[in-house]
């Protein structure tokens, strides 16, 4: 770990009177079939203190759990062709605005769910009112991931699902790397976040999402999929 921040990124930030830091943690490129805890232990060594939390994207849990597939393998049926056109594409990702992603979510949250997600979307935002779409069809639609330009080989040709039982993930490296450090698996990007899966109090887990909603670790090429965050004692 440099300790250094990611460009355009602070490495401190005060959220309700106190200062945190947010050390981004290098790795290589992960990849399907690596082991997750091979490449958490060998990132993040020794690093870890007492009250630390570590804070794992959710994309690479999802990798090493074999939720990444090829563009070229999703076939989109004629229904996720339809609802693609009516998702709004954004700077920051392209979410399911794409018939790849829109087949993904549909296999994974259920095509009922998708439907009604998508009606419910379609009247509130007649009033000036968004993000009922994602309210109603889950954390598992919100975190699918698809390409962009600036998303790193080989999944700027892939569509990534969220991972599997990411509590039981934060549970499970917690007693990995000691138990003294909580765990976070998290989906943060430039426009907001959400914790799938810790070792927090729901009240631990709010303030994450306040410590880290600048996004620290960026989301281009950065190749920082992990980050402690540690409170900044006053001297």
């Amino acid at each position: 770990m440099s300790g250094a921040a990611n460009e355009g990124k602070a490495l401190t930030i005060t959220v309700d009177g106190r200062e945190y830091a947010r050390l981004p943690i290098r790795t290589d490129v992960v990849m399907p079939g690596d082991d997750l805890e091979q490449v958490v232990r060998g990132a993040v060594g020794d690093q870890l203190t007492p009250g630390d939390i570590l804070f794992i994207t959710e994309k690479i849990v999802a990798i090493t759990q074999g939720r990444s597939f090829p563009i070229r393998e999703v076939q989109p049926r004629k229904l996720a062709r339809f609802l693609a056109k009516y998702v709004t594409r954004t700077s920051h990702g392209i979410g399911l605005a794409m018939p790849e992603t829109m087949e993904m979510a549909l296999r994974e949250c259920g095509t009922p769910r998708i439907l009604l997600a998508a009606a419910v979307s379609a009247v509130t935002k007649l009033f000036g009112r968004r993000g009922d779409f994602y309210r109603i069809a889950g954390d598992k639609a919100r975190a699918i991931d698809g390409p962009t330009k600036n998303t790193i080989p080989p999944y700027n040709e892939a569509v990534v699902l969220g991972p599997k039982d990411p509590a039981g993930v934060a549970r499970r490296f917690k007693t990995l790397l000691g138990g003294q450090s909580d765990v976070a698996v998290v989906d943060i990007n430039d426009i907001g976040g959400n914790i799938l899966g810790s070792t927090l109090t729901k009240a631990g887990e709010a303030r994450l999402v306040k410590i880290l909603r600048d996004n620290p670790l960026g989301q281009d090429r950065q190749s920082t999929p992990l980050g402690i965050v540690r409170v900044v004692e006053a001297s």
